[in-house]
């Protein structure tokens, strides 16, 4: 059990750190405009980086913690599975289930995630 518990804090944290790279990365390619001749241009500028890196940081926030979060359900739902598996043969198809329903919500956050990057610029 606490191989498994260490398994799946590894794995949120390793995907925090993916999704916190992926943040910066993006940041970094399009965070980068180019100098306007006129101040109001600039300000207009400034508010759309802003809005651009809030996009990013949302995204990686949302995948981070959808992974995160479908990690530690599958996790204990696993191991529930498992132990009524073994006393209960005909549970285990149904336990799938349960753990597929758990893995849908690391799918929706990434989702929704991939449609924030998708607001950014060309």
């Amino acid at each position: 059990m606490k191989t498994m518990r260490r398994a799946v804090i590894m794995g949120g944290v390793l995907s925090v750190l993916v999704a916190g790279l992926l943040a910066v990365g993006l940041n970094q390619a399009f965070g980068a405009t180019a100098e306007p001749a006129d101040k109001e241009q600039s300000a207009m500028t400034t508010a759309s980086a802003s809005y651009y890196s809030a996009l990013v940081i949302g995204a990686a926030v949302l995948g981070g913690l959808g992974c995160l979060g479908a990690g530690y359900a599958v996790g204990h739902v696993g191991a529930a599975a498992l132990g009524a598996a073994s006393e209960r043969p005909e549970m285990l198809i149904r336990s799938l289930i349960i753990i597929a329903l758990g893995e849908g919500i690391a799918i929706l956050g990434l989702a929704v995630a991939f449609l924030f990057i998708m607001r950014l610029p060309k």
